[in-house]
């Protein structure tokens, strides 16, 4: 009887570390279920989005981008929130569906230091062929600056906490310093402790 009752505990045991065994599952990248009031994947998406669209259907930009492609450089997005966040993934994400939709251009700054080292190569290593080698100076300009700012207001209450963010993003014009185009995407989210009975 020993055995039979020593051998059920060790399958119940068994079973029960099975159970409580971690789980590592895909998720939908497009969910819009917030698991906190932190800025998250949904969160990002939604503000590329919003973005995207705004500017390709504001009239003088269609007007713009029917006679041609722009050529636009980004800034840094600046965080004035009190979080870590990754504003280059945002860049990136808007960056891409704009490049996606066929009406603009875009001069990637990050990657100036590789270039230059790459043109001193082809220009004074004597590894590359002078007549394939690139010359300094033939780059395009950019005709447009893209800019943007994500702000973030934190309020709580009792058990509530209510987060508040804003993402604002312009449009300048390098050659007049007009500003051609800009608009916000606010995102709310609110978060309530849940208490013992509640």
């Amino acid at each position: 009887m020993k055995r039979i009752f020593s051998g059920c505990t060790l399958l119940l045991l068994l079973a029960l570390i099975a159970g409580c065994a971690s789980k590592v599952q895909y998720g939908d990248a497009g969910s819009a279920k917030p698991l906190s009031v932190e800025f998250g994947s949904s969160d990002l998406q939604q503000i590329a989005e919003s973005m995207v669209d705004s500017l390709l259907t504001f009239p003088p930009i269609v007007e713009l981008t029917a006679q041609q492609r722009p050529v636009i450089a980004v800034d840094r997005v600046k965080n004035k929130t009190m979080q870590h966040i990754d504003t280059e993934s945002i860049t990136d994400s808007i960056r891409t569906k704009l490049i996606r939709s066929g009406k603009f251009r875009f001069i990637d700054r990050t990657t100036d230091d590789a270039a230059i080292e790459e043109l001193s190569i082809q220009q004074d290593s004597g590894l590359v062929d002078p007549k394939t080698a690139v010359d300094f100076g033939q780059q395009i300009g950019a005709g447009y600056l893209l800019t943007a700012n994500f702000s973030e207001i934190r309020q709580r209450q009792g058990s509530i906490t209510d987060t508040y963010y804003k993402f604002t993003m312009n449009l300048k014009n390098l050659k007049t310093g007009i500003l051609e185009w800009s608009d916000e995407k606010e995102i709310r989210k609110t978060f309530k402790r849940s208490t013992f009975g509640g």
